[in-house]
């Protein structure tokens, strides 16, 4: 099953649960990956659908910061909501320590061990491990690691 027919299954779902949140924000979802879908010309695979729900995740943690310096936290607590269901759709994350260790180890398989080299070693990350390494923490640990 397909992340898209995952996210479309369980819209419905949430439909019969009348969930409001959950059905609010997989059909925006679905909707974002129907306009990917246009831009392509065909339909998106799964790398591209969660390219949409990366950028979705982002977008929402954006508003919540703003939410939360304005003072609203009804809305803050609403976009949370959101980005916990959208990374349920996600890959799961890697923390610092196994980020560390992949970095490593891909840096090892590049040999990439010199500052000149952060441009390749974080195009490898990106095209290897899109979502599951935070683009701000492959940047400090390869900055850290090459030298």
């Amino acid at each position: 099953m397909t992340i898209l027919e995952r996210i479309v299954a369980d819209m419905k779902q949430a439909m019969r649960d009348k969930n409001e949140v959950a059905r609010d924000t997989l059909r925006m979802l679905k909707s974002d990956v129907g306009r990917r879908e246009l831009e392509l010309g065909r339909a998106p695979d799964d790398a591209e659908v969660t390219e949409v729900l990366l950028r979705a995740v982002k977008t929402r943690r954006e508003s919540l910061e703003q939410y939360e310096q304005g003072g609203r936290a009804d809305l803050a607590e609403k976009e949370r909501k959101e980005v916990a269901i959208i990374e349920a759709y996600l890959p799961k994350t890697m923390d610092e320590a196994e980020a560390r260790t992949t970095i490593e180890a891909l840096a090892k398989e590049l040999s990439a061990s010199q500052k000149k080299d952060m441009g390749r070693l974080m195009k490898e990350i990106t095209a290897r491990y899109r979502g599951q390494i935070d683009g701000k923490v492959a940047s400090k640990i390869a900055g850290e690691i090459l030298q």
